[in-house]
């Protein structure tokens, strides 16, 4: 479920549609999260069905970390790339604003933790070196994308969290024992996918919590 300051809205003829804010969202506010009417679908049904659904699928899913397509039923499928996003996924079914996001604003996420199958080709931008996102981009961005998240948790307890009771019940008292500074944050890294056994195995050698 996407925050409830937003709204669909064309962006460019490039870029096409995108969800933006209608009200200013401050950083360490839960942008999305995961709910009872996203749908997961399972390679195996994916593959079994007629093009004009993979197509959908592949275009409009993100990946979660057993490899499992999901598919956002609101308008949080529209959310662009951008690799300076405002958004961050976490290891607990939900999003983080990592700074603060004024009313115009699109919201944006980095597609390098969302577990892309191919590289994807995206357009330039300024204070970065990356044209593409790369199926294996959580491996060697997640330090970064974790010390964002650290910080936007600081402020969970200090901004409006019309999300909250959206979260996961096996992760509420873990996230509220994580925004109270009692314990550490599981990093993003815990999100991460591949259909490579070998690269599974480097997974399982870098997960982190962090402090």
């Amino acid at each position: 479920m996407i925050h409830p300051n937003t709204e669909l809205r064309f962006i460019s003829e490039v870029i096409g549609f995108g969800v933006v804010a209608t009200r200013f969202i401050p950083k360490g506010t839960i942008t999305w999260a995961y709910d009872k009417l996203d749908r997961a679908f399972k390679p195996a049904q994916v593959e079994a069905m007629d093009k004009v659904y993979k197509d959908i699928l592949y275009k409009y899913t993100y990946r979660d970390p057993d490899g499992n397509y999901i598919l956002c039923w609101d308008h949080a499928r529209f959310v662009n790339h951008s690799f300076n996003s405002n958004c961050i996924t976490t290891a607990y079914g939900f999003e983080l604003a990592v700074r603060d996001i004024h009313p115009g604003e699109e919201l944006t996420d980095d597609y390098g933790y969302l577990n892309c199958s191919e590289p994807f080709a995206c357009l330039r931008e300024p204070n970065t070196t990356r044209t593409y996102v790369m199926p294996d981009d959580l491996l060697h961005f997640y330090k970064e994308w974790d010390s964002k998240l650290i910080d936007a948790f600081h402020h969970f307890n200090k901004v409006s969290q019309p999300l909250a009771t959206i979260i996961d019940p096996a992760y509420r008292n873990k996230v509220a024992a994580i925004a109270n500074g009692f314990e550490p944050m599981d990093s993003i890294l815990n999100c991460y996918y591949s259909d490579d056994d070998n690269l599974m195995l480097v997974k399982e050698g870098l997960l982190h919590s962090y402090a």
